[in-house]
């Protein structure tokens, strides 16, 4: 908030006929208000802009289709002509353009990217009973998906979510939330969910290995999702985290990330090659589905591993194929022996 503090009172300084000031960034409820204000008091034409929420909706790793092909185009503004203005930069867009309020645009960002959250958290939970019931969590989030009031997107069960969005977004909007005496008891519990969710391999992996020290694991992926290096909030990292503090070896790859100096240790390493990362391990995790962990030489694999046991935390391979390989394979709610189910 503080830079964008700063950078309003300098286009306040700059304004010298009108223009229309857009905010991009996901920030509170209340900001574009803020930055009005804040203009104000460095403008000598207080009322020569207009200030407009226009939050983006772009992933990261694809924002540029994102940016081309928008699912839709939000704009928060009070001021007709900023209306019009944005409109017209918008008119090539084939998608729903909403006009609203302000602080609406910016609640409309924090509510889709929570709510994204909120499945991810709920399929998840979903998982640990699919464990126990012996169902494939894939068909069953496959049967749901086609409800097209729930849609199929953000329902692959896993390690959890990261990145620089959702688990600001969603502590973002819990805080304005709290600060107005209202309670979102069903975010707060995709926020504990998600915190638990890693651990919930690092359990699954104890029940294969007995205790953790001294035993070799290999982990493929770093990232928080592949075609990123982003490590901010990557459930990877307290895997790292829990084995580094149970004394377990470590050999980790990553297509692009590199592990950060917060995870330095002398029982965990970086390798240039997933087979490396493979070589005389107790067993394999993968954290980040990056597409060519599906193309590896799985029958290599095999064969370097001390031990045949391999944690899918994403839910990414064939378990049956696996199998057929010799491998112990445990997902997220998914198990070699348990049947999958076939779209016709």
């Amino acid at each position: 908030m503080q830079f964008l503090e700063q950078v309003s009172k300098e286009i306040g300084k700059c304004l010298h006929e009108f223009k229309v000031i857009v905010v991009k960034s996901t920030v509170p409820v209340g900001t574009s208000d803020k930055v009005k204000q804040w203009i104000k008091e460095s403008c000598s034409q207080a009322d020569d802009f207009a200030v407009v929420s226009n939050p983006e909706f772009l992933r990261e790793g694809s924002a540029l289709y994102d940016a081309l092909q928008p699912d839709r185009i939000v704009i928060g503004s009070d001021c007709r002509q900023a209306i019009t203005i944005l409109n017209k930069l918008y008119e090539q867009a084939c998608c729903p353009i909403l006009i609203t309020s302000s602080s609406s645009a910016e609640l409309i960002k924090y509510a889709s990217n929570s709510f994204l959250a909120l499945k991810i958290s709920f399929v998840n939970e979903l998982a640990k009973l699919c464990d126990h019931l012996e169902i494939d969590i894939q068909g069953v989030a496959e049967g749901m998906g086609l409800d097209h009031r729930i849609g199929e997107h953000f329902l692959q069960a896993g390690i959890g979510y990261g990145g620089s969005c959702f688990p600001k977004d969603v502590d973002a909007l819990l805080h304005t939330s709290k600060k107005h005496g209202v309670d979102l008891t069903i975010l707060e519990k995709v926020v504990e969910v998600n915190k638990t969710q890693p651990l919930y391999m690092i359990e699954k992996i104890r029940n294969m290995l007995g205790s953790l020290k001294e035993k070799k694991v290999g982990i493929l992926g770093l990232a928080f999702k592949p075609h990123t290096d982003d490590l901010r909030e990557s459930p990877s990292l307290k895997i790292l985290q829990v084995l580094d503090e149970e004394k377990a070896i470590v050999q980790v790859h990553d297509p692009v990330a590199t592990l950060p100096s917060s995870t330095f240790s002398s029982h965990i390493t970086q390798c240039e090659t997933p087979y490396l990362a493979a070589t005389d391990a107790d067993a394999i995790l993968i954290c980040t589905d990056w597409p060519e962990y599906r193309q590896l030489d799985w029958k290599k694999i095999n064969k370097l591993l001390k031990h045949p046991y391999l944690f899918d935390g994403r839910n990414m391979l064939d378990a049956h194929m696996l199998s057929q390989l010799g491998f112990l394979y445990e997902g997220v709610g998914k198990k070699s022996g348990v049947h999958s189910s076939t779209l016709l």
